[in-house]
């Protein structure tokens, strides 16, 4: 029952992992997306031009800076369209107008202008829209973390040792196979304590969790586990499902389409950026991605559950992590043992139910995929592809 290939898997790059929680992310300790500082305000493309314009004419303290604060301004711009998207999205619509039932191509484009309307006002009223917006090549830059490729360097040539580690770390994470970075880390690691300073500047809050959980229960501490993988699973949704609104922010037009070609074309991209999201916010651990991340907090939720006799609870997470890995051998004989022993447990029909927030995952992101495949079977140009 027990996932020990991950497990196992997990052990070790979660001792390198620990020194990574200790140490604050200080390009953020001045970020807020509800009081952001006033004298940073100004457009992320000109911070960013800025801080690169400094790097190479050698102004290391001017760069570093400008770098610093191009990456809150980053971070407020996603997160200021990742709230104005939430919000309207969960604004009660209006009930149509009875004789619109016979016209649903005008209820579908009222519903879009409304939200459109809801959109306009909540930015108007936030400051990260009231600069002019970056480029697609910016932020696609942001996305890759290039930003720390820079950092990494000016920090070096400006002796702040322990940031060029954690930018060279954070930069690695994304680009792992990047020669003149692994050269760097191989140097850092040469020196005293680098390791107190290997952390990732991007991490989220879930990932701590996750971490702890697993510490936890390789530790056979089923309890804490299952109280930090149940902190974690919400937070990562929530992560989740911002980063699909923040993907449905600004577009350039290019092309002179037709109408609803142009409506298509700017939807593929939304998608193409909304189906990066879970591999995006997947927690690197030791160098490798967590493999199927979701699925993994489910795996561990129900062995846990079950090692506390909790099969109330271990049957629904064995059902959802089922969702995502239908032919896994070793959790179908978990879910036959449940079954088998229902009655001993009091277990009903409902317990052997996916949990609601897995169900709602799956769903999306297998829409969003089948939605895509679609698009770039049909729709897409063979150069877009």
């Amino acid at each position: 029952m027990e996932p020990g290939r991950r497990a196992a898997a997990l052990l070790l790059a979660l001792l390198c992992a620990g020194c990574a929680l200790r140490s604050g992310r200080a390009q953020y300790e001045r970020y807020s997306f509800r009081s952001f500082p006033r004298d940073e305000l100004m457009p992320l493309e000109s911070a960013y031009r800025h801080a690169l314009d400094q790097y190479s004419g050698e102004h290391w303290a001017e760069s570093v800076g400008y770098l610093e604060i191009s990456l809150r301004l980053h971070r407020l711009l996603r997160d200021s369209e990742a709230f104005c998207h939430r919000n309207c999205s969960a604004a009660p619509q209006p009930e149509p107008a009875a004789g619109l039932a016979r016209y649903p191509e005008l209820r579908l484009f009222g519903g879009l202008l409304r939200r459109a309307h809801c959109l306009k006002r909540c930015k108007q009223g936030l400051p990260a829209f009231r600069q002019s917006q970056p480029s697609r090549e910016v932020l696609a830059d942001f996305q890759r973390r290039e930003p720390y490729k820079f950092l990494q360097f000016a920090y070096f040539k400006a002796n702040n040792l322990p940031k060029a580690i954690a930018a060279a770390h954070t930069f690695l994470l994304k680009h792992p196979d990047d020669e003149m970075m692994k050269r760097n880390m191989a140097y850092y690691k040469s020196l005293p304590d680098a390791e107190d300073y290997i952390k990732d500047l991007e991490t989220k809050s879930y990932e701590s969790l996750f971490i702890r959980a697993v510490r936890a229960y390789n530790g056979e501490n089923w309890r804490t586990s299952i109280t930090d993988m149940e902190l974690a699973l919400p937070d990562f949704f929530k992560a989740f499902y911002e980063c699909l609104a923040a993907c449905e922010g600004s577009r350039e037009i290019k092309d002179f389409k037709d109408f609803y070609l142009s409506i298509a074309d700017h939807y593929i991209e939304v998608l193409e950026c909304k189906i990066q999201c879970e591999e995006n916010l997947t927690p690197v651990i030791g160098g490798y991605p967590v493999e199927k991340f979701v699925a993994t907090m489910y795996h561990y939720l129900q062995f846990a559950y079950y090692k506390l006799n909790d099969l109330k609870n271990a049957a629904p997470c064995a059902v959802s992590y089922l969702l995502f890995d239908h032919s896994d051998k070793v959790m179908q004989q978990n879910l036959v043992y449940y079954q088998y022993h229902r009655d001993k447990w009091g277990l009903s029909d409902e317990h052997f139910q996916p949990r609601p927030e897995a169900v709602q995952f799956f769903n999306v992101t297998t829409l969003q995929k089948e939605l895509y495949d679609f698009a770039k079977e049909n729709i897409m140009d063979d150069d877009e592809v």
